[in-house]
């Protein structure tokens, strides 16, 4: 007896060789994928990396648009052009339906001014606020009020803190602080 399904079998099953050359593309593409990862590692000077901007640049760039009310009745448009450093102001006339330049300025030497028609605190008032609260977080990190070194002597405007000084917090004459040495601990 002939069997016709015996010989298509035979052809559908791989040869030995073709399950070797199958092994072999994927041992290749595997090395060109290794290649790819090793080549493309930053500080590597085979691929260099393709940049839209220069990224040396830090901040932002070019002109800002943004709209805010002016007055009670009115809103306009406000451009802003870091690279050179002008503000300019269009008030929107719903009547005409047209903008209106109604300011326009250059703050190019105005970032330099520290401190002009402010309310207070200025700045100074604020480094002064700043700088005593350095030297409290100081005192505090250092175990408390022995912060200043004079010789023993601690100026304070604590209340309370008289009982623990062994001069009782006489009043210096000379100043409104209190002149207390302090006494051993026991």
């Amino acid at each position: 007896m002939h069997r016709p399904h015996a010989k298509a079998a035979v052809i559908a099953q791989p040869a030995p060789q073709s399950k070797q050359t199958v092994f072999w593309i994927i041992a290749i593409l595997l090395a060109i994928i290794a290649t790819a990862l090793i080549v493309g590692q930053p500080g590597s000077t085979l691929i260099q990396p393709a940049n839209a901007q220069n990224s040396s640049m830090v901040g932002a760039r070019g002109i800002f648009a943004f709209t805010g009310q002016l007055d009670e009745d009115s809103y306009g448009l406000f451009m802003l052009d870091v690279d050179s450093n002008n503000v300019w102001v269009y008030q929107y006339q719903p009547n005409d339906s047209r903008l209106k330049l109604v300011a326009a300025r250059s703050f190019l030497y105005d970032r330099y001014l520290e401190d002009y028609k402010n309310a207070a605190p200025g700045p100074q008032e604020i480094k002064r606020m700043l700088d005593d609260q350095r030297r409290i977080q100081s005192r505090v990190k250092n175990g408390g009020v022995a912060g200043a070194n004079n010789g023993g002597v601690i100026y304070t405007d604590v209340p309370g803190a008289v009982e623990l000084f062994e001069d009782g917090g006489k009043k210096n004459d000379d100043s409104d602080r209190r002149d207390m040495r302090m006494t051993p601990a026991g």
